[in-house]
C-alpha cells in the first residue's frame, strides 16, 4: 500500500496545509468539497501542489513530522522545485 505526504495551497504563495494519507484521491477530494470542517475548509486550501509517495506508513508520518517543522520558505522552495507554476495536480491523479 502507498502512503502520501502532500501539500495543499489556497493559491500561489497562499495558505499551505501539510498532510499524510493512504488514499490521496479520496483525501484531496474531501478537502476540495469541504467534507469536513476545519483548517482547509475555513481558509479555502484546496489545490494539491506537491506530494511524495512512500511504501510504509511510518516513513510517511516521519516525513510529515519533519516537514511540519520546516519554515514556510523551505516548503515553498520544495513546491517550486517540482511545480513552479503551482498547478493543481489533482486532475492528473484523479483519473
Amino acid at each position: 500500500m502507498a502512503y502520501y505526504v502532500y501539500l495543499l495551497a489556497s493559491r500561489k504563495h497562499g495558505t499551505l496545509y501539510l498532510g499524510v494519507t493512504n488514499d490521496i484521491v479520496r483525501r484531496v477530494h474531501e478537502h476540495r468539497t469541504k467534507a469536513a470542517p476545519g483548517f482547509t475548509s475555513r481558509y479555502g486550501v484546496d489545490k494539491l501542489v506537491w506530494f511524495e509517495v512512500y511504501d510504509d506508513a511510518t516513513t510517511a508520518i516521519t516525513r510529515e513530522k519533519e516537514l511540519k517543522k520546516w519554515r514556510r520558505d523551505w516548503k515553498i522552495r520544495l513546491i517550486e522545485e517540482q511545480n513552479p507554476g503551482w498547478d493543481d495536480l489533482f486532475p492528473g491523479i484523479s483519473n
